[in-house]
């Protein structure tokens, strides 16, 4: 049987993440992690609620960004996305832009929410392709997005996961692969990451999804994604 494209095998991954999750928050750029909730929630007789930015459907807030933030810092949401232009090994994410500081070589669209959203709420899954050197890095040229802070300071939350389209990495302090996507190796995965990571000798291959996923991906939610998403969406038939 064929290997499923990989937006697929990673919209199985996200679902399984948040599975058990009461709410979870997906930007208004996020493809791959919205379909990977409403996947979970298919999965779970809706048990998940998604709020997703952009969406008419999927959007409960009449004020954008200003009512998510709210919920945020009530600790009313449990899991949000986020990615960027560099993630390094410290689970910093930088949205803003690379190259020295008086002259940035490439400029982004900015930090909005990430910020705040990554010390209030509990689980941050980080999401990224291309997986490459120059997205991975050892340090990030601008920190947005902390991924730990100093003693004493609060916070709720913080990064748990990076899915790439290579592989699955967890978070506690310090990166770990937890499973290579099939045709990936560790000495692939070692080779295209600019952090170093912990690992096991043999990691385990990610679960490909069923058939059973991947008709639901590939008709009720690809159906749902065109909605928020009709570029991406269109580019899948």
């Amino acid at each position: 049987m064929p290997l499923p494209p990989t937006h697929e095998l990673m919209m199985s991954v996200i679902a399984d993440l948040v599975m058990a999750d009461r709410h979870v928050a997906v930007g208004a750029a996020s493809p791959i992690a919205a379909g990977g909730v409403m996947l979970a929630r298919e999965l779970n007789g809706g048990h998940t609620r998604l709020s997703l930015l952009g969406s008419a459907e999927h959007n409960p807030f009449t004020d954008g960004g200003r009512e998510l933030f709210d919920c945020a810092a009530q600790g009313r949401i449990d899991t949000f996305f986020l990615s960027g232009a560099q993630i390094d090994g410290a689970g910093n994410v930088n949205l803003l832009g690379t190259g020295p500081k008086a002259d940035l070589s490439r400029r982004y669209s900015g930090n909005f929410g990430a910020p705040f959203m990554i010390y209030t709420v509990p689980k941050i899954i980080f999401f990224r392709l291309p997986h490459n050197r120059q997205s991975l890095v050892d340090k990030v040229d601008y920190v947005s997005a902390a991924g730990q802070s100093d003693p004493g300071i609060w916070r709720r939350g913080g990064p748990r996961y990076l899915i790439t389209d290579r592989c699955l990495f967890d978070f506690a302090g310090g990166f770990h692969l937890q499973s290579v996507h099939p045709g990936e190796d560790l000495k692939a995965i070692i080779e295209h990451t600019g952090f170093t990571f912990t690992h096991g000798d043999e990691p385990p291959v990610t679960e490909v999804p069923d058939q059973a996923r991947l008709a639901l991906i590939r008709g009720p939610i690809l159906a749902a994604l065109a909605e928020t998403y009709p570029n991406y969406a269109a580019s899948m038939k």
